[in-house]
């Protein structure tokens, strides 16, 4: 593999940008591609969008308002030390 690039490090590169649909046509159409052939960029791409969909989930929850209540108090503690 030494002095080729089969095409892998272009994927992962653009792997974000192509995650997020943030990348021209052509471009997604190779990386796409790219990831019908290779199972390695493939398995980065799952793990990548996997931790996407976690992440986008928990931000979309609210905070128990115990929680909520417990973070403000320690800011005001915090601001009145300060």
């Amino acid at each position: 593999m030494m002095g080729t690039d089969c095409g892998c490090e272009k994927a992962r590169n653009d792997l974000e940008e192509y995650l997020r649909n943030e990348i021209c046509q052509t471009e997604h159409s190779d990386i796409k591609e790219h990831l019908a052939t290779c199972e390695s960029c493939r398995d980065e791409a799952l793990v990548s969008r996997t931790l996407t969909d976690v992440v986008a989930r928990a931000c979309k929850e609210t905070a128990p308002e115990e929680l909520k209540n417990l973070v403000i108090a320690r800011i005001r503690s915090a601001q009145a030390t300060h």
